[in-house]
């Protein structure tokens, strides 16, 4: 008597939830007191008892996990899921958005980054609102709009135009290109972190990552034809070295300013300034660095 009269006080005195999912947990908990008590008061035998015992449990497992812990679970990990796609989307974007471009494009945007001075348009963005939140049109359709295609080939040509000017020079290695391939993408990474180091001092800027990975490879545009001045003509390479650099720095100015900087929440006029004379200025030695094909990778 006594687990009979404990199943009673306990389904007595809880409370009902509310809730589909607590109903259905409440239910199956029932169940389950109720089936102890037939064990308990059951005129079979033992072995009789637990057979039963054993083919409820069987029976209720699955609905007990499909029912309560599954509803919970889709639940949690739903949450959880829009939230981690919530901030890839944020700060990441869509990596498809940066490989739509076409052979116009691509000249267009070589001539903004060679020759950024002569670009009589704007340098802002198109939007283009979609469900709601704004987003921007994708390269193909915007001179302004960054991409990744051109960055990923101008890197790949730099470092086959390094090797191709150290075994000019009788010093290529298998081992000395792939120290270039390093080089390379170590002074990507130093760009990267010199913009993003820029946007978070003027004020938490939340400009996606692929947006800043895209402008900082645009750097090896210059340097592959500075190479190709090394490669063709020695001394042209002295021209062509510090010509692309400041043409990189008015580049990133202008991009920093009109696009970038528009993403940030806090404005400081000469704070502003500053910033930018220092990320133009910046391009010179890290021109200077990538620049000098070596075997010693950090000269």
């Amino acid at each position: 008597m006594f687990p009979f009269s404990c199943t009673i006080l306990f389904s007595h005195a809880r409370p009902r939830p509310s809730s589909p999912i607590l109903i259905s947990l409440a239910a199956d908990v029932d169940t389950l007191l109720s089936v102890a008590v037939k064990f308990v008061r059951s005129p079979f035998p033992v072995r009789r008892r637990l057979f039963v015992w054993k083919e409820c449990i069987i029976m209720l497992n699955p609905r007990l996990i499909r029912g309560g812990l599954g509803a919970y679970g889709e639940k949690i990990f739903g949450s959880s899921s829009e939230y981690v796609q919530s901030n890839i989307s944020r700060y990441f974007s869509d990596p498809q958005y940066y490989f739509q471009v076409n052979d116009q494009y691509v000249r267009n945007k070589l001539k903004v980054v060679l020759f950024p001075f002569l670009h009589r348009g704007h340098w802002t963005r198109i939007t283009d609102p979609i469900g709601g939140r704004l987003s921007y049109k994708p390269p193909i359709y915007d001179i302004n709009a960054p991409d990744l295609y051109i960055p990923f080939m101008a890197f790949g040509t730099y470092v086959v135009l390094a090797g191709f000017s150290l075994g000019l020079q009788g010093k290529f290695t298998p081992e000395a290109l792939s120290w270039l391939f390093i080089k390379g993408l170590l002074g990507w990474f130093m760009q990267v972190m010199l913009l993003k180091v820029t946007l978070l001092s003027l004020g938490s800027g939340e400009a996606p990552l692929l947006d800043i990975v895209a402008y900082a490879g645009y750097a090896f545009t210059g340097l592959c034809l500075a190479a190709i001045g090394r490669i063709s003509l020695k001394y042209c390479y002295y021209f062509l070295m510090p010509w692309t650099a400041l043409c990189m720095g008015i580049f990133l100015v202008k991009t920093m300013k009109r696009v970038l900087f528009a993403e940030v929440r806090s404005y400081d006029s000469s704070r502003h300034h500053y910033l930018l004379l220092f990320i133009a200025l910046a391009q010179f030695p890290l021109f200077t660095w990538l620049g000098n094909v070596s075997v010693n990778w950090l000269i």
